[in-house]
C-alpha cells in the first residue's frame, strides 16, 4: 500500500493549489505529503577546479534559499492544522525525473504538481514538467489548473 504523495513546488500560484489539493487528499487516504522543490542543475558541465567549487557552493545556497522561500512557508501553512504528516525535501536535478525518484523512494501513490502557464513556444521548445512526468511517471499524476 502507498505511503505519500509527493507535491512538487517551485513558490508559483498553481503549485500552491496543487499543495492544497494534495494536503486534501493526504487527509482523506491517511497518506503522509512530501514536499518537494526541485531546483534545476545539470550535473554536465566543463568547468576548471574554482568553478567546480564554486557551483558546489551555489549549489547550497540554492537548496536554502529554495527551502527558506518555497517549502518552509508551504509546510508552515499545511501544518497549522495538525492533521497532517509533512515532509520538506529540496534536490537538484530535472525536475519531472527528480520527482518520479521521490515517488519511488517514498513509496506514493501519485505526485501533484500546478500547471504553471509557459508560452506555447517554450513549451513546444522544451515541453514541460506536467508532460513530462505523465510519460515518466509509474504512478498516477494529477495536475492542478
Amino acid at each position: 500500500m502507498s505511503a505519500s504523495i509527493i507535491v512538487g513546488l517551485d513558490g508559483s500560484e498553481a503549485s500552491g493549489r496543487a499543495a492544497d489539493a494534495a494536503a486534501d487528499a493526504a487527509r482523506r487516504h491517511d497518506l503522509r505529503l512530501v514536499l518537494a522543490c526541485v531546483v534545476p542543475w545539470s550535473p554536465y558541465s566543463f568547468s576548471t577546479a574554482e568553478e567546480n567549487e564554486r557551483r558546489t557552493i551555489d549549489k547550497e545556497r540554492e537548496a536554502k534559499s529554495a527551502r527558506e522561500r518555497v517549502l518552509d512557508p508551504a509546510i508552515a501553512r499545511l501544518s497549522a492544522t495538525g492533521d497532517l504528516s509533512i515532509e520538506g525535501v529540496v534536490r537538484h536535478g530535472h525536475p519531472a525525473e527528480t520527482l518520479v525518484a521521490l515517488a519511488r523512494e517514498h513509496d506514493a501513490a501519485w505526485i501533484i504538481v500546478g500547471r504553471v502557464g509557459q508560452s506555447r513556444v517554450r513549451t513546444l521548445l522544451f515541453g514541460s514538467t506536467p508532460s513530462s512526468l505523465i510519460q515518466l511517471s509509474p504512478v498516477p499524476v494529477l495536475v492542478v489548473p
